[in-house]
């Protein structure tokens, strides 16, 4: 198969046209969004149901005629809102680590499928619990699974989607998240006042129809051609581009772009040459800093991105907003205002399906960061300027409601989908699927130490900070940070394929990345290097070839 593949230099031409197939099956990859979204959003009402707390502390549901002291003091106590909500966050880290050695070993669709049966596992054990220890088990297993599902599908689909539409597609597992957060927080508005344990078990066990839906789908999906290159099966790796792109066998894109798959994973080779399993690991870190383009640069760059998105603070409203809510005073439905905010979420993602391809990844995180990082110091200052809830405040706390949903358009349209389009773009194949692990358990280690502290920064039991709405001070804060980061360290790779963003890197900075322009392809170049043996240096100059071969003759020319 090898031997009959033929590259070419036109840059246009390196992946066939997009076809409505190829929308559809990735359409269908990001559903797995959907439960990774009602997974992090079912939490929040849960821990604000009368039932549920009733439950799991044992404390007396307040009646309608309790003082104010009584109903404040109705709630978890910080340290099991801090281990419900935290827990799955821990396994999920863990969860993305392993992923990464099970989708080079197995392939990316079985890691995923294997992702949705551990997870099914733990929303038994959620579903079946009456006391704290087996509920946080559950979650813990869950959130393995979760932590399977959530590395390997953006790899998967930056691995199959064309690159004209790649950020679009990618984006839209972010919009299923916030399908799914909208869904939970349905869920948990239609039973929050039942007085039994289906007010709980109900938004639980309904995780289990979106694990079924994408573990069972993905039975009828190819694998990544890219996977079958990197393991050395040209001929299914042929096939799986047939059926992405639509194209008869043999064609000629098909052949071009498998091609240009294989010279650039060559190329990668001649760069980072396998080894055993510590080595593979450790190339994640290899080349040092001064080099733009080394893997250690780019692991950098992934898992810093995910911090960064977890800095924004946007779970802190997903997490704790339905209490965050109850604690402002004046509210009469918390639980209303929380379906309000993740319906904003979900109303303003599609929009980022445009922005993403039509601006770019980086700006649109530089402007979405400014964004954020007004609407929280209005949000903080209206609340420590109006002070403890009152009469007199029903405006100050309206405002912050309505500067919160800016605050989350802003996140939606931006880092909420650039994050991860970006993960899924900048690491070479040896090193794709570590990398892409790598920077989505960053995402988790971050998202559970927030979901470890913030129940203490707001909570109002003695030796909690009590901060109320200054915590915005913390979020505004860290956005500064945020669009600092942006601005001196986010390459643009809009419009480029997997391959051309590889030399991106090498040749140009972040702030100059938007203007750069492939000129020439990997199976070209290929050619040319082994036409050029016998070239004098000038005259490698001259012709503009790195003097880098590759360790065998290529096969895509």
């Amino acid at each position: 198969m090898a031997g009959a593949l033929t590259g070419t230099n036109d840059v246009s031409r390196i992946e066939a046209p997009v076809t409505l197939k190829a929308y559809m099956m990735c359409a269908f990859a990001a559903f797995g969004g959907i439960f990774f979204g009602f997974d992090s959003g079912y939490i929040s009402g849960v821990m604000g149901m009368p039932y549920f707390i009733h439950l799991f502390t044992g404390i007396p549901i307040p009646g309608a005629d309790a003082t104010q002291e009584v109903k404040d003091a109705f709630s978890l106590p910080a340290w099991q809102k801090s281990l419900i909500t935290s827990i799955l966050s821990a396994g999920t880290f863990f969860g993305a680590l392993i992923a990464g050695d099970l989708a080079d070993w197995f392939g990316r669709r079985i890691t995923i499928i294997a992702g949705c049966i551990v997870f099914i596992v733990g929303v038994i054990l959620q579903t079946a619990s009456t006391s704290l220890g087996l509920l946080v088990a559950g979650r813990l297993i869950a959130g393995f699974g979760v932590g399977f599902v959530s590395a390997i599908i953006i790899l998967y689909m930056s691995e199959i989607a064309p690159k004209k539409v790649r950020g679009a597609l990618v984006s839209g597992y972010q919009f299923c998240i916030t399908i799914g957060i909208l869904l939970a927080s349905c869920v948990d508005y239609a039973t929050q006042n039942r007085m039994d344990t289906g007010s709980y078990r109900i938004p639980i066990s309904i995780q289990i129809l979106w694990a079924l839906i994408l573990g069972g789908g993905l039975f009828l999906l190819p694998e990544s051609p890219r996977y079958h290159v990197k393991k050395g099966n040209l001929d299914k790796a042929a096939q799986t581009l047939t059926r992405l792109r639509g194209e008869p066998e043999g064609s000629e894109y098909i052949q071009q772009e498998l091609a240009e798959i294989v010279a650039n994973h060559e190329y990668e080779l001649s760069v980072t040459p396998p080894g055993g399993y510590f080595a593979t690991w450790m190339h994640c870190f290899s080349g040092g800093l001064s080099r733009p383009s080394s893997n250690l640069r780019r692991t950098i760059l992934g898992t810093s991105l995910q911090m960064m998105q977890q800095w924004t603070g946007v779970n802190f409203i997903f997490y704790f907003g339905t209490t965050f809510f109850q604690e402002l005073g004046t509210i009469s439905n918390p639980f209303l205002i929380g379906l309000i905010t993740t319906l904003v979420n979900v109303c303003s993602t599609p929009l980022s399906f445009w922005i993403v391809e039509r601006f770019g990844r980086r700006t649109i995180l530089i402007w979405g960061a400014l964004g954020m990082l007004i609407c929280e110091f209005i949000v903080a200052i209206v609340g420590v300027t109006a002070g403890r809830a009152s009469e007199n405040n029903q405006s100050a706390v309206s405002t912050q409601i309505a500067f919160i949903c800016i605050y989350i358009f802003f996140f939606a349209t931006t880092w909420g989908p650039g994050a991860w389009v970006l993960i899924g773009e900048i690491f070479p194949l040896p090193i794709r699927s570590r990398g892409v692990a790598l920077s989505t358990a960053s995402n988790w280690l971050w998202n559970c130490i927030i979901a470890v502290i913030t129940p203490y920064l707001v909570g109002k039991n003695k030796g909690e900070a009590n901060l109320g709405s200054k915590v915005f001070f913390i979020w505004g804060s860290l956005c500064t940070a945020c669009f600092v980061y942006a601005y001196l360290l986010v390459p643009e790779t809009k419009g480029l394929s997997l391959k051309q963003v590889d030399r991106m890197l090498e040749q140009t900075n972040p702030r100059n990345s938007a203007k750069w322009v492939p000129t020439s392809t990997f199976a070209a170049e290929a050619g040319m290097v082994k036409q050029s043996h016998t070239m004098t240096a000038a005259e490698h100059k001259e012709a503009g070839l790195e003097a880098v071969e590759p360790k065998e003759p290529h096969t895509a020319v």
